[in-house]
């Protein structure tokens, strides 16, 4: 699901929340946020009718991989910028995602303690599980299962840590990939196995994972601020298959 650059209007209309230090926007799936080396639509060609009467655009406080949906953090100027930055690499930010996956396990909630480590130097950033990688927690927790038809389930999902791909890479090493993931799920798997290319089909669906909250401490004297993102479209029908109640 490739997504067309985005208009002013429409990176406006995806502002969750506003203030003077930073922006929550409500990143659309399918559009990287950073230009690639072949050019293309991307998030950060459009942050100028972010400003809002600041002298600069804002800037990216984190990332989010470009099938990825949900809450995306900018920093509206230097000092902003650098202060999230910090709360980001000392895991002081708080982050939900949502996801449906392939399967399920079986228990209810748990924890994932698998070290990641890059794949191989020809694939980038893909990653895969390593003993001798680094440190990768993740927490998760069901919030609904399918009853009929293919067997999935709506899992919250909180990296303590944040390693690339990292939940893509997790919920596939414990055998319950997302769905829709063209790079660790069932069938990239098996395509890889047959050595055959990945040729996306239109009857595949998209990353069915989305950054559904984000908690950020901001102000030692106040609250942390709380934002959350709608569900894009692309996930209702099997969220809905799994209990979710639209809200």
């Amino acid at each position: 699901m490739d997504t067309a650059q985005p208009t002013p209007e429409e990176i406006q209309a995806r502002v969750l929340h506003r203030d003077g230090l930073m922006l929550v926007i409500d990143k659309p799936a399918g559009i990287p946020v950073h230009r690639g080396p072949k050019g293309g639509a991307n998030l950060e060609a459009s942050f100028e009718a972010l400003r809002f009467g600041l002298p600069r655009p804002p800037v990216l406080a984190h990332r989010l991989d470009r099938d990825t949906s949900g809450c995306l953090v900018l920093g509206r100027h230097r000092k902003a910028t650098a202060s999230l930055g910090l709360l980001f690499k000392h895991g002081k930010i708080s982050k939900t995602y949502w996801a449906v996956v392939e399967g399920g396990p079986a228990e209810d909630e748990g924890i994932i303690d698998v070290p990641l480590g890059r794949l191989n130097h020809e694939r980038g950033w893909w990653q895969k599980p390593d003993p001798n990688g680094l440190p990768s927690v993740t927490k998760w927790k069901v919030l609904g299962r399918a009853s009929e038809g293919v067997q999935l389930t709506w899992l919250a999902l909180e990296p303590v840590t944040g390693r690339t791909h990292q939940l893509r890479v997790h919920c596939a090493a414990m055998g319950w990939p997302i769905t829709g993931d063209n790079i660790y799920g069932t069938q990239a798997s098996l395509r890889r196995l047959r050595n055959e290319p990945y040729i996306p089909h239109f009857d595949e669906p998209s990353l069915h994972l989305h950054a559904r909250e984000i908690a950020i401490p901001f102000s030692k004297n106040k609250p942390p601020v709380v934002v959350t993102a709608p569900a894009p479209a692309h996930l209702h029908a099997r969220l809905k298959a799994c209990g979710w109640n639209g809200e």
